[in-house]
């Protein structure tokens, strides 16, 4: 990346931009009704944006869940999208590390992600058969549903993984 990106969190004046670059990143998915609840869900979700000069150009959404009913202090991340000119240039990287940055010192345990193993695994997750995901996932997504625990000297949690209701939609946890 040949421009200096700042990450921060997301603004009310940013909606305009993410509500844009959904549709751009994602041409053939509607994501947008997802990330406007998860929006709306104040507190709970910790919504991150990469500015490059005056122009959003990435967001990612760390949603806070609990595990078996227990507020374990975890969290969901996704949707990740990245401006389609701005792919492949460490913008995406860049917004994970930080949100994973910002979850470790807030006390967050763990983790948990539904996506390429391949590009995820760059940072530490690895497949998690620990916590089930809220719906039962197509074994040929086995592999993607994958954690990384912040907290080194803690074991991973154990349970099924309790969603906001933005993610409680079925659509969301299969192709």
């Amino acid at each position: 990346m040949t421009e200096e990106i700042e990450i921060r969190e997301g603004r009310p004046d940013d909606v305009p931009a993410i509500e844009k670059l959904y549709p751009d990143a994602f041409p053939d998915e509607d994501l947008l009704p997802l990330v406007k609840e998860l929006l709306g869900e104040g507190p709970n979700v910790l919504s991150l944006v990469g500015i490059v000069g005056k122009t959003l150009v990435g967001h990612a959404i760390f949603t806070m869940c609990g595990v078996g009913g227990q507020p374990d202090e975890v969290a969901l991340l996704g949707p990740l999208a990245v401006a389609p000119a701005w792919q492949r240039q460490g913008v995406g990287s860049a917004i994970v590390r930080a949100g994973l940055r910002l979850l470790q010192t807030t006390g967050t345990h763990q983790v948990f992600v539904l996506g390429d193993p391949a590009y995820y695994g760059r940072f530490g997750f690895e497949p998690d058969d620990h916590v089930t995901p809220p719906y039962p996932l197509p074994e040929e997504w086995r592999g993607a549903w994958q954690s990384l625990g912040l907290r080194g000297d803690e074991p991973p949690v154990n349970g099924k993984l309790s969603v906001p209701r933005p993610w409680r939609h079925r659509a969301l946890w299969a192709p």
